[in-house]
């Protein structure tokens, strides 16, 4: 069940949509993430792996790079991150690397959630760090934006299909 979200957490989260937005207009999966420290935004991202033919691309990682250049330290101790799909094992482990205290997501991510979902490496003895994890802020809102645009797209790869079989039958 969702936790006790406060107003500010919802406005960051809401500007992580935004940004998961952005990465949609790109051709992006639809992830966004900001991170907040002191009440102040530090960095924000969305994922770019398509168009930058990077794999690490992500909302989160894209984020943690830009905060560790803002702050000029990869360790970014009392920080809060906002992202809209909860964060995958690559992720995760940034994210403890960095040592980021509290990681507020609002779709669980059923193939690859690191948070919960299919693992929790926050929660893993392994883990040399701890965090603190918030999941469901926001959570339909985030997840509708997720389906609406895998649904557009299988449209698309349907409709390219068809029309390459058309193509070929007038041949």
């Amino acid at each position: 069940m969702a936790e006790q979200f406060s107003a500010l957490d919802e406005q960051f989260m809401r500007r992580a949509m935004a940004l998961a937005a952005q990465a949609e207009q790109e051709g992006e999966v639809p992830v966004g993430a900001v991170l907040v420290k002191d009440g102040q935004v530090i960095a924000e991202g969305w994922n770019q792996s398509i168009g930058s033919h990077d794999a690490t691309a992500h909302a989160e990682v894209q984020t943690l790079r830009k905060a560790g250049q803002t702050l000029e330290n990869y360790r970014l101790l009392d920080t809060t991150l906002y992202v809209t799909l909860e964060p995958c094992p690559m992720c995760a482990g940034a994210l403890l690397h960095s040592r980021v205290k509290r990681i507020v997501f609002g779709a669980p991510d059923l193939k690859a959630g690191a948070a919960g979902t299919v693992l929790n490496l926050f929660e893993h003895q392994a883990a040399y760090h701890y965090a603190t994890v918030e999941r469901g802020l926001l959570e339909d809102e985030c997840r509708e934006q997720l389906q609406a645009f895998f649904k557009r797209r299988r449209k698309e790869i349907k409709a390219l299909k068809q029309e390459k079989g058309s193509k070929g039958e007038n041949n």
